[in-house]
């Protein structure tokens, strides 16, 4: 019997202010794109470099509700949840295409707002939707032809300033 995980734990800040939206079943979801950042020594050059990804998280309910509520811009948050796919057509150039993002079993705000507050597991939230299996588009998605968001993904990360290296994101 073959047994799988699906985990991630991310820690990170927000490159912009969370996008709070509602369903057509009218259920909360906000989607944010987390700045996770590294650095290491060169080994040859023994300089130090660095490199940032940008993740899309999404969450959903109460979890939703904490990020709308206590986050903005540059808050550094801890996020737990497991990958999820989903898919749509662009609109724009009618291609099909695929997203992966992180859907956010729980947070625990590290900053900006209430510094410790922690919302989804034990929290009483549920991240996921109702009757979902945590599955990130759900039949009325589908029926409405696409995505929560009415824009397409990626995000447009044009207000973020960038330098010859990683992006330049002023907390």
């Amino acid at each position: 019997m073959s047994r799988d995980f699906n985990k991630a734990i991310l820690l990170g800040r927000l490159a912009r202010d969370p996008d709070v939206r509602f369903t057509p079943n009218k259920q909360k979801t906000a989607r944010i794109t987390l700045c996770c950042g590294k650095q290491w020594k060169n080994k040859v050059t023994g300089e130090m470099q660095s490199h940032t990804d940008f993740i899309t998280v999404t969450a959903w309910s109460g979890t939703a509700e904490i990020l709308e509520k206590y986050t903005k811009k540059g808050s550094q948050i801890l996020v737990e949840g497991h990958i999820a796919t989903r898919d749509y057509d662009d609109a724009k150039t009618g291609q099909h295409k695929w997203v992966f993002e992180v859907v956010a079993d729980s947070i625990v705000l590290l900053s900006g707002g209430q510094q410790g507050v922690s919302a989804g597991g034990g929290g009483g939230y549920s991240s996921a939707p109702q009757g979902d299996g945590g599955n990130v588009k759900s039949d009325a998605a589908d029926a409405a032809g696409g995505s929560y968001f009415d824009d397409d993904f990626p995000l447009d990360f044009s207000d973020i300033e960038s330098g010859a290296g990683d992006p330049e994101i002023p907390f």
